[in-house]
């Protein structure tokens, strides 16, 4: 049986991702120097809340998802982050690869909550690996990964805010079903709102029992601004 370990060296956004995609940069180390032809590899992701500290808008941010700082002891469980597989091309004692993992900015997700309401500092990951190694000098043998193997890694906060803001720059996005939309597109157009920004300002307004704030001329980051009278070219 070979025996395989594993290291993480590092966590980059992925530039060229057409959806948000953290790069988590792996060495696997074969005992002895031992061929491997293959590895068919499979990782659960797990933030580990309890292993760093807290500013207390973080705290606060984090209150639906632990409840009061007073109940930390018993509430600051791991969250599941992702699940993900991966294919090696064979490689003789030691390989480094980079390990793809997509993300979600869905605030319905625990994960999103989590990492939306930090501010600084670092993320505790642990890496959990499984799967099976296809190895041996003459021929193949076929083994499971252990369920033992497993590697820890520190994610900067910058990385994650970093990722989010090249696909969502300055913004944000809530998932609501078909029938609120609706209503609050009736809502829109009953009051000739601009824009979907527009909307929500007026309604917590409404709540608030306040005036809502003027339309921005300016609805998107560097979008231009041009007089009503003005015509477009066709």
């Amino acid at each position: 049986m070979t025996e395989l370990s594993f290291d993480c060296t590092g966590v980059r956004a992925d530039p060229y991702a057409a959806a948000p995609t953290l790069l988590f940069r792996l060495r696997i180390t074969a005992a002895e120097a031992a061929r491997v032809h293959a590895l068919a590899l499979r990782c659960q992701l797990r933030i580990e809340p309890a292993r760093r500290d807290y500013r207390d808008d973080e705290a606060a941010a984090l209150s639906d998802l632990f409840g009061a700082r007073s109940r930390w002891g018993t509430t600051l469980h791991p969250l599941q982050f992702a699940q993900v597989s991966l294919v090696l091309p064979g490689f003789t004692g030691e390989t480094e690869v980079d390990l793809p993992v997509p993300c979600t900015y869905d605030l319905d997700v625990a994960a999103g909550r989590y990492f939306h309401a930090l501010r600084e500092g670092e993320v505790p990951l642990l890496l959990l690996f499984s799967g099976t190694v296809f190895a041996g000098a003459g021929g193949f043998r076929v083994h499971p990964v252990p369920w033992h193997k497993e590697a820890s890694v520190r994610m900067p906060v910058a990385v994650w805010q970093e990722m989010t803001e090249a696909h969502f720059p300055g913004c944000g996005w809530l998932r609501l079903p078909r029938e609120t939309l609706d209503a609050l597109l009736a809502y829109r157009s009953r009051h000739a709102l601009p824009s979907w920004q527009a909307t929500v300002e007026s309604l917590l307004a409404a709540a608030d029992g306040t005036e809502p704030p003027a339309p921005r001329a300016r609805l998107f980051p560097g979008a231009a601004v041009r007089p009503l009278s003005e015509r477009t070219a066709p």
